[in-house]
């Protein structure tokens, strides 16, 4: 098997090329450094181009928000990229990026704000430097006030459900709400509806699978779940659960990311993955696993694993049948891979780079 290439999204100032090796000739799997490409101040998030991976858009978390596109394999290699375009995000702190065939959607997270930005799969890449904007409701403060006196768009995803029409799901941590976007004639996003979460729970992330709708509320360190029929349909609450099991919950701590890969051959049982963050424990923040033998809305935490990391903010699958898992601390432990194993209910740490090669990973691309 050859090596494979992973793209590190960071707090620093460069996205970085590894190359991980399950199989080396020799020894055990290796993590290794092939290059880093400076982009500018937090490029935080990564996305690649759905026709064109060697195409990978980035968003500059800042005030003065920013987003890059960046090319790859222009020298034969797929190591160091080039800035290819640069263009405002119509925000402040670009947080997440989704990248449709001609369309940058991006959400900001400090201004509350969507913006989407015409793009192309060739020169100049990103056709406008004038992006459209939309800014999203705000009522009161929320009940935690230091996080919640404004609006804080967290993801910006299509509905996987929706077969009829595209839908975009807009988890807003600072309004306690999941707002449900579709477009309008002049092809503009709008809101359609939204799907309200307990007070100061602060939606982070979302995952949909079947009928259902997985929600990680980032202040309360819970997995919210919905039955998630089509619009106009009101989504149902089913239940809600911690991401720990050791309670009450420091408050020093918050969730991160949620995954929920596709059963395969390797892995036929369906198991969703949350990251939770700055655990005072000194083996580091903890990776929760929920099975989902019981059905679709009824998961059960059945393991946490500790990860040796600080500051999980990003993780992602990748390498055949989703077999490992790429994570980061993004304030101290640098970047591990794990290898599921028990048929995903437990994950081994195989690989590592330190913080000092790394500095503070906070997502990740397979390429």
């Amino acid at each position: 098997m050859a090596p494979l290439t992973i793209f590190v999204a960071s707090y620093a100032d460069s996205i970085y090329t590894l190359s991980f090796d399950p199989v080396p000739s020799t020894g055990s799997p290796t993590l290794n450094l092939l290059a880093r490409t400076i982009v500018g101040q937090r490029p935080s998030w990564i996305a690649f181009h759905p026709s064109d991976k060697s195409l990978v858009y980035t968003g500059l978390e800042q005030a003065d928000g920013e987003v890059a596109a960046i090319k790859y394999g222009r020298g034969g290699t797929v190591e160091e990229g080039e800035v290819v375009a640069r263009a405002k995000s119509g925000g402040a702190d670009p947080c997440h990026l989704l990248v449709a065939e001609d369309e940058l959607i991006i959400g900001n997270y400090s201004s509350g704000t969507i913006a989407t930005l015409p793009i192309s799969t060739s020169a100049p890449y990103i056709l406008s430097p004038h992006p459209w904007t939309l800014s999203m409701p705000f009522e009161h403060v929320g009940r935690n006030k230091i996080r919640q006196s404004s609006s804080h768009p967290h993801q910006v995803i299509l509905n996987p459900l929706n077969q009829t029409e595209k839908e975009l799901l807009v988890p807003d941590l600072g309004t306690d709400k999941v707002w449900r976007l579709t477009k309008r004639s002049d092809g503009k996003w709008s809101i359609r509806d939204h799907i309200d979460f307990e007070a100061g729970g602060g939606p982070r992330h979302v995952v949909a699978r079947g009928n259902t709708l997985y929600t990680l509320l980032e202040l309360t360190l819970k997995l919210a779940v919905h039955t998630f029929p089509p619009l106009p349909a009101t989504p149902t609450p089913l239940t809600s659960l911690f991401t720990l099991s050791a309670l009450p919950v420091p408050d020093t701590m918050s969730a991160a990311e949620i995954l929920l890969p596709e059963p395969n051959a390797s892995f036929p049982e369906t198991f969703i993955y949350t990251s939770n963050r700055n655990d005072p424990h000194s083996e580091g923040d903890t990776i929760a696993i929920f099975s989902l033998a019981a059905g679709e809305g009824q998961p059960e935490l059945v393991n946490e694993v500790r990860t040796g990391l600080i500051h999980v903010r990003g993780m992602v699958f990748g390498g055949d049948e989703d077999k490992y898992l790429v994570v980061g601390g993004a304030e101290g432990g640098g970047v591990k891979v794990f290898e599921r194993i028990d048929g995903g209910k437990e994950l081994q740490e195989i690989a590592k780079l330190g913080e000092d090669v790394v500095g503070r990973p906070t997502g990740f691309l397979w390429y």
